[in-house]
């Protein structure tokens, strides 16, 4: 699977906050198990985190562990 990489435009916005990215720590994120999409931009992984949450991004895309 390939993509191209490019730097985002100084005014991109973060995802979730949709504070300026380079403001902060900005963060790429692709979904390349589906054709690799557009990229979504986050200003820091506290953002990201918090994105993931509120979509529920995680549920039943994790790994089974128990501690037994």
């Amino acid at each position: 699977m390939s993509t191209t990489i490019e730097t985002p435009d100084a005014g991109e916005v973060c995802a979730s906050c949709e504070s300026r990215i380079f403001d902060h720590n900005p963060v790429c994120v692709r979904d390349c198990t589906d054709d690799c999409g557009s990229p979504s931009y986050f200003c820091n992984y506290a953002c990201l985190s918090s994105y993931i949450d509120g979509e529920d991004l995680t549920v039943g895309e994790s790994c089974a562990w128990s501690p037994e």
